[in-house]
């Protein structure tokens, strides 16, 4: 057999590049499974109704692991990890220890998605799609899932304590949080109307009831009623973060803050004055700006350095890598 020339070897080596590099760097896309798991939507759609019907606030907690997972190296599952004698994750980092939770129905997705194509969809997509048909099924706006994502094999507890928005932030301190997961201003107001649904801990908000003055009187009384005073008394008592419809997904949280009656110090720094004013009151006016912008927030955000082509792995179980 002949040698191969300089040239051809060189376009050779160029081509085997391009295939390493594209693999490693693959983008996500919305069809990614409809060949090798054409069942997944409705596996997973199923299984999830089933545990929003048993509990509504469900449905807030897959969305907030899906954003706790999001702002820690990116949309990769490590937040379902969970610790061992050789191994910490994330779940015990401040934000997540004693509030992340849904863990179970996660796992209860899994199973039924590995029964009908195993070893196929990752523990970070089973979140993704999760997250999208929580706001779905709670009478939010719904949007095509990118998938592709590979689960990670490692987690970090300090990039948790230190990524994720505590609930006592201030607008500079989000603002510059968000941006560094490259996300805007304007995506931080979005995505926090999250909070229109779910349930916060009196522990995240008794500082604000007692001792802010930017909060209506009446709302902060009635706040007060179920969160003493004194810390460590009541600490895990729940309020819901939309005063008006904790269960449905809609616009009553930017009105809420409109009216000063944000529960968490950082919902209320999102129209306190500020630069974010404007797109509050928008979105208190317009409940479909808000839907429409939350879709196109939610989809950017699920594009935070997703782990794609050879790099991570497909989780069997998503509390421990294989």
């Amino acid at each position: 057999m002949a040698p191969l020339n300089c040239s051809r070897l060189t376009m050779i080596s160029l081509v085997l590049s391009v295939l390493i590099i594209g693999s490693a760097n693959a983008q996500l896309s919305t069809n990614f499974y409809s060949k090798t798991c054409p069942k997944l939507s409705t596996t997973v759609k199923s299984t999830l109704q089933t545990a929003i019907s048993k509990e509504a606030r469900m449905g807030a907690s897959i969305l907030r692991l899906f954003f706790h997972d999001c702002f820690v190296n990116g949309c990769d599952g490590s937040i379902l990890l969970d610790d061992t004698s050789s191994f910490t994750g994330e779940k015990n980092a401040n934000p997540n220890r004693n509030s992340a939770r849904g863990f179970d129905v996660i796992d209860n997705i899994k199973t039924a998605v590995e029964n009908v194509c195993p070893g196929v969809v990752s523990c970070a997509d089973i979140l993704a799609i999760a997250a999208a048909d929580s706001v779905a099924i709670l009478g939010g706006p719904t949007w095509n899932v990118k998938l592709g994502r590979r689960d990670a094999k490692t987690a970090s507890q300090s990039a948790a304590n230190t990524a994720i928005p505590a609930p006592t932030s201030n607008l500079n301190t989000l603002t510059s949080m968000f941006s560094a997961v490259g996300l805007s201003s304007k995506d931080l107001v979005t995505l926090s109307g999250a909070h229109t649904i779910g349930q916060a801990r009196c522990t995240n908000f008794r500082a604000r009831i007692y001792n802010e003055t930017n909060i209506n009187a009446a709302f902060a009384s009635t706040r007060q009623s179920n969160c003493p005073k004194a810390s460590g008394s009541g600490d895990n008592n729940l309020a819901p973060l939309d005063l008006q419809t904790p269960s449905s997904f809609d616009n009553n949280y930017f009105k809420n803050l409109v009216q000063n009656k944000g529960l968490l110090h950082s919902d209320q720094q999102l129209f306190n004055g500020g630069s974010t004013n404007s797109i509050v009151s928008g979105y208190s006016t317009s409940p479909s700006s808000f839907s429409s912008d939350f879709a196109a927030a939610m989809i950017k955000m699920g594009n935070i350095k997703p782990l794609t082509g050879s790099n991570g792995e497909i989780r069997k179980n998503c509390r421990k890598t294989n």
